[in-house]
């Protein structure tokens, strides 16, 4: 409809608030009934540059399996989220949430994922959950799927590259849309899916002693499976409950060419297709055909079956979720400067300045992110996750000065307002993470994100106490004005 006027605001029920994932937060990792996960079998990082998501080996696992610790597995302590999850969500109310984003562990509910009947201590933990963000009249925002399923479906099916597995899947989660039928409204299927093309902790498969060409194949397979899992969970969750919504979840990587040569033009145009060819699948239902010359290039042949085609038309999702956290370069040049960012690789941008993990920030950048995705799919757009990632300083009266993180969500809350201005359709904004948790590449606790400042170090040494940083009570103003005190 055509207008002269346009949103200069926040829309009244934009849901502000922050995100988590299970094996970040919990703990608790073998009460209750619960199965090993394949996070917690990732060992944690020497250094804040070494990934170990993507390392993991048979030999790993096993070393694994036979060390009951949480010392070089932190992600089996994460911040006790299990016993202070109370505490914590009334926290987040103090702040005014209207949303939290946290993520079910599989594990919990199927301890091995192979169990016909869910584990009711499990569900039980959720349901006490979901009470208390009830209480407090936050919206629970659910991902089925972040980065984590049961070890036994990699032990006996290596992961999602096995088709086996979407059947077990679909057992899960149609546990979860009947029990919270009416209690949650939001779900998304795969966390950041396109971190399948990095391999294990995406994909729960073991790839990383195949060669490159196998490994290329079967991670692409598994993400196939998980397209597949992904369209039938949107299915059931429509026929289940009409009321609610589900979403995909990206991570978005804006890219942007080196210098203005059309050959670097084109390779920011082939980064920007690929990283958009996930929700390509889950909002438009089908393939893009630029993918074929991908798959043909790396002499990928996927396991397509006739039904397949079917089953991704139907299953489109309703709205599309991401992460956003920096941006890089591209250049048709090989290059061996390069800047890291969410498992995100690319040329150092001279025009931004970096985070204390060497992420190049870039406010604007989410603007530009927001307006294509917008243009392109034309669905509602929800950004879950947005944080700085910082060494914070707990000073010898007890608290945390983090302007800097004020100034870097305050930068990308301003060109959230100007894509909303742009005509995008935003439903909300949850920071990743609310509170201080465990890092999903190096298991360190070191890089801490929170509004709430965790007493936990590396080593797994603190009280546990939970702090309130400077951040919290800015962003509770954040909230309460809608977006407009700053």
């Amino acid at each position: 409809m055509y207008q002269t006027d346009f949103p200069k605001t926040f829309p009244q029920d934009f849901l502000w608030g922050g995100a988590t994932a299970a094996n970040q937060i919990e703990g608790a990792f073998d009460i209750d009934g619960k199965g090993l996960t394949t996070a917690e079998v990732v060992k944690k990082a020497t250094d804040r540059k070494t990934f170990t998501m993507s390392s993991v080996t048979k030999d790993s696992i096993q070393a694994a399996i036979a060390d009951p610790g949480v010392a070089n597995y932190p992600k089996r302590r994460g911040i006790d989220f299990y016993h202070h999850y109370e505490e914590d969500i009334k926290l987040f109310s103090e702040m005014g949430f209207k949303a939290f984003r946290l993520s079910i562990a599989w594990a919990r509910i199927f301890p091995t994922g192979l169990e016909e009947t869910p584990n009711e201590k499990g569900l039980a933990f959720y349901d006490k959950v979901f009470a208390t963000c009830k209480k407090y009249n936050i919206e629970p925002v659910v991902t089925i799927s972040h980065y984590e399923m049961p070890l036994e479906l990699t032990l006996k099916y290596n992961g999602w590259a096995s088709r086996e597995v979407i059947q077990h899947f679909t057992r899960y989660t149609k546990v979860l849309f009947e029990r919270y039928r009416g209690i949650v409204k939001y779900w998304m299927t795969f966390n950041e899916i396109n971190a399948a093309s990095m391999g294990f902790g995406g994909t729960g498969a073991i790839d990383a002693e195949l060669s490159e060409k196998e490994m290329l194949n079967l991670r692409y397979q598994a993400l196939h499976h998980q397209f597949i899992a992904s369209a039938l969970a949107v299915k059931q969750l429509h026929e289940l409950d009409s009321n609610a919504k589900i979403g995909c979840m990206l991570a978005r990587m804006q890219t942007y060419p080196a210098t203005p040569d059309p050959a670097d033009v084109r390779a920011a145009q082939a980064n920007d297709q690929f990283n958009l060819f996930f929700t390509d699948v889950q909002v438009r239902g089908q393939y893009p055909n630029f993918m074929n010359r991908f798959f043909k290039e790396h002499e990928i042949t996927l396991d397509f079956a006739p039904e397949d085609t079917t089953i991704l038309a139907e299953g489109k999702v309703d709205y599309l979720s991401f992460s956003y956290y920096m941006s890089t370069i591209s250049s048709a040049k090989d290059t061996t400067d390069q800047a890291l960012g969410n498992f995100a690789l690319g040329q150092p941008n001279p025009y931004l300045e970096t985070s204390d993990w060497g992420w190049q920030i870039d406010p604007i950048g989410l603007r530009i992110a927001l307006n294509e995705m917008w243009d392109r799919y034309q669905v509602p757009l929800f950004i879950v996750e947005n944080g700085l990632g910082a060494l914070d300083e707990l000073t010898s009266d007890g608290k945390i000065h983090d302007d800097y993180r004020i100034n870097y969500l305050r930068k990308h809350i301003e060109q959230m307002k100007l894509a909303i201005g742009d005509g995008v359709e935003l439903m909300g904004y949850t920071t990743w993470g609310p509170i201080d948790l465990i890092s999903a590449s190096t298991s360190e606790m070191s890089k801490r994100y929170g509004f709430i400042y965790v007493d936990q170090d590396d080593e797994g040494n603190g009280t546990l106490k939970r702090i309130r940083k400077d951040s919290f009570y800015w962003y509770q103003q954040v909230i309460a004005s809608n977006g407009e005190n700053l």
